[in-house]
């Protein structure tokens, strides 16, 4: 009896952690309208936790990601399971570093060739801190689409909308090209007051 008992308190609390987790409101019939976003520009601060898939014609992973942003200035942090192989990248105005928590911090004045060689593919580093907010990069042309936009010879697509405070931010976003596909899924987003530019 009490094991019985046991077992269908432990079902119990398990399906309380699974809805728990699954308790993001999402807005899937939300179609992605960058007019609508324009005051996205303006927020000064912001983060999120989430997970990155990565694919390139020879090579793909995944991992955790936990991108904080400030003004000039980026800090991404990629790890596996449970936090293992922790990798911090920092990008400020033209300098980046990668650290592998190894001690050896390297850095670079090129930052999107510098994480192409670490990374063995290339990612729009400067380009994605627009787009994973869901907006093109404003000093750079694009061709507006149904579910995202067209920049620099990259299709960004948002699949999926969250209500985060008035706002409605990304939670699935794909970014490819013929070489790269990148899928980004967000857990949870942080973000401060919007500033007035």
């Amino acid at each position: 009896m009490l094991r019985v008992e046991l077992k269908w308190l432990t079902t119990c609390f398990f399906g309380l952690i699974l809805s728990a987790c699954s308790s993001v409101p999402t807005e899937s019939e939300v179609l992605y309208s960058k007019s609508s976003r324009e005051q996205i520009y303006n927020i000064a601060q912001w983060s999120f936790e989430g997970r990155l898939g990565l694919t390139g014609k020879n090579d793909s992973w995944q991992a955790n990601i936990n991108w904080e942003h400030e003004p000039n200035k980026e800090a991404i942090k990629l790890s596996g399971p449970l936090g293992q192989g922790a990798t911090v990248i920092q990008l400020t105005g033209n300098l980046v570093s990668i650290d592998r928590g190894d001690g050896k911090v390297q850095s670079s004045t090129q930052p999107e060739a510098f994480i192409n060689q670490q990374l063995g593919m290339f990612v729009p580093i400067r380009s994605l801190r627009y787009w994973i907010v869901g907006l093109p990069e404003p000093t750079v042309a694009f061709i507006e689409t149904a579910t995202g936009f067209v920049q620099s010879g990259w299709l960004v697509e948002f699949k999926q909308m969250q209500r985060v405070n008035e706002d409605s931010m990304p939670r699935k976003i794909s970014v490819s090209n013929e070489q790269v596909k990148l899928k980004l899924m967000i857990d949870q987003w942080k973000i401060s007051v919007a500033n007035a530019k």
